[in-house]
């Protein structure tokens, strides 16, 4: 081995060993280094841009709906800031679960009564998403989204065939005759679907009625815009499902003329609260992957 490549071998060890002593030191000091981190989000000085007073509010509303105080409690901030003059609710959402659903959609129609609110579909404004927005002013969807899916639906497995294969029984003691309705141990009998079927199709005609209501279109052609339908942002404009076809630009600036505002300001999200909403939509994903409920979707 001549010098040179002795050299090279020496070097190559060096940042090695400086490599190795890098991550034994971030290992050993994970936690800190965590701490660290949440104390330098929390406590970083903000830019000039989000210390100045807003007076347009944007909301964000994306993945499964399920636990919505979030949402609820901006929505509430924002109509008893004077300083907010319009509100901006971007969603991409699949649906979720009937009531949280109902929340937004009539917290969003209060809100509506004092101050404008446009909704942005920048993927999915399906089913519980839809319900959620209808009470807004206007509805803006993305060119590429996908609108719709109004219905409602109760889902759940019937396991008894493996239940049986591993050797597994259930027991039960129950007062109602429907108190086992929806239990994945068996096969659902006539008479527990009938019952599901009762609340569906009364959720459906409670869906439509309001959709009807609030985009003023004819419940006697519900067939056309209901049913589930899925539609592209421009075949939802021609039902009457949306108000027009653009993109998060035109959808900010069409606030910015409802609210009437001449220097708007918009308000921004915080780095540590944007962290963990992404954790816990993510942890929202597979909850309501594994466990589906009696949802709008």
């Amino acid at each position: 081995m001549n010098y040179e490549e002795v050299k090279k071998e020496n070097f190559f060890k060096r940042v090695f060993v400086v490599i190795s002593k890098i991550l034994r030191y971030i290992s050993d000091h994970f936690k800190g280094l965590l701490f660290l981190l949440i104390l330098f989000l929390v406590f970083a000085p903000a830019s000039k841009e989000v210390a100045r007073p807003y007076n347009l509010e944007k909301i964000k509303l994306s993945g499964p709906i399920l636990d919505v105080s979030d949402v609820l409690e901006k929505i509430q901030k924002a109509k008893e800031n004077s300083k907010v003059k319009g509100v901006l609710l971007e969603v991409n959402s699949p649906g979720g679960a009937v009531a949280p659903s109902i929340e937004i959609a009539y917290a969003i129609k209060e809100l509506q009564k004092q101050k404008p609110v446009v909704v942005y579909a920048g993927g999915i404004l399906a089913s519980g998403s839809y319900y959620a927005s209808i009470w807004a002013d206007e509805i803006i969807a993305n060119p590429g989204s996908l609108v719709g899916s109004i219905g409602v639906i109760i889902e759940g497995a019937d396991i008894s065939g493996l239940m049986h294969k591993i050797g597994v029984k259930t027991q039960t003691i129950q007062a109602g005759k429907y108190k086992k309705v929806g239990t994945p141990d068996r096969a659902w009998k006539p008479y527990e679907k009938a019952e599901l079927k009762k609340v569906i199709y009364d959720t459906y005609d409670m869906f439509t009625a309001d959709v009807a209501a609030a985009r003023k279109l004819s419940l006697k052609e519900k067939s056309k815009w209901a049913d589930a339908h899925i539609f592209t942002a421009r075949q939802a404009k021609r039902v009457g499902l949306i108000d027009r076809v653009g993109v998060l630009f035109d959808a900010k600036k069409r606030l910015e003329q409802l609210s009437g505002v001449t220097n708007p300001v918009w308000s921004q999200e915080e780095p540590l609260e944007k962290f963990f909403k992404k954790i816990s939509a993510t942890a929202a994903v597979q909850l309501y992957t594994y466990f589906p409920t009696f949802s709008l979707r």
